[in-house]
């Protein structure tokens, strides 16, 4: 599917000038007419097998070849993952996706949330309106959140704040049933009995298929000027991918 981190957005989306939306997906259906409008090609399933970005070649894993005199980058970015055990085995079965979306489905559970800014703080928020005790576990020793959500956070009797900390591995059997936690100043990780997990880390820049190609900026973006020429001649990046 086309749409990127939109299949991700599940709250209104009242920001974007002269549209409004319940959600990502009712946006997208607004942006999708103009892409049928517009009468190019839209390739779905393709996958790239590698890319010269000098020569201006892709090659598909079908054994095709386009070939062009320009390139647009726009792979946009994925959510960072933790690459703990039990994170991809309890998806779906425990891992909240969304606290908009999910809430109602974890009413009357412990939570965990993992991560220190924004989106993390908002979904520990959140939560904590329908969920006896939240968790909020942060590797760093002070929330990267803006300052209105931490106040926010303050006098919420049901979120209890871990800093310097982080998960090791996230438990249960047939869904999650707990997380391990290790502390900076324990020795050992311990266990916190909750039934859902959402993972709030930041995203990272698609780039892994050109990264040796061109530059990029220390966090991995594609590094353009004002008119979003990348470093190599008629390629052009946009979007989340660059910086």
């Amino acid at each position: 599917e086309i749409g990127g981190q939109l299949h991700r957005v599940h709250n209104p989306i009242n920001n974007y000038l002269g549209l409004k939306a319940r959600n990502g997906k009712e946006l997208l259906d607004s942006f999708s007419v103009d892409v049928d409008d517009a009468g190019f090609d839209l390739w779905r399933g393709t996958e790239i097998e590698s890319i010269d970005l000098r020569a201006k070649r892709i090659s598909l894993r079908s054994g095709e070849q386009l070939q062009s005199i320009a390139i647009i980058l726009a792979t946009g970015v994925r959510p960072r993952t933790l690459n703990i055990p039990g994170e991809k085995e309890f998806a779906g079965k425990g891992i909240i996706e969304s606290a908009t979306r999910d809430r109602e489905q974890f009413a009357g559970e412990d939570v965990c949330v993992i991560g220190g800014g924004d989106a993390a703080v908002e979904n520990a928020l959140l939560l904590a309106e329908v969920c006896p005790t939240v968790t909020l576990v942060h590797r760093r020793r002070k929330l990267r959140a803006r300052r209105e959500f931490v106040e926010r956070l303050q006098p919420n009797h049901a979120v209890t704040v871990f800093t310097e900390s982080v998960v090791t591995r996230i438990i249960g059997s047939d869904r999650v049933e707990a997380v391990e936690i290790l502390r900076k100043d324990g020795l050992k990780p311990f266990q916190l009995a909750v039934r859902g997990v959402l993972i709030r880390i930041g995203v990272e820049p698609n780039t892994d298929l050109f990264r040796e190609q061109l530059e990029l900026d220390r966090q991995g973006y594609v590094a353009v000027n004002s008119e979003q020429e990348t470093t190599v001649s008629m390629v052009f990046a946009a979007g989340d991918v660059s910086n």
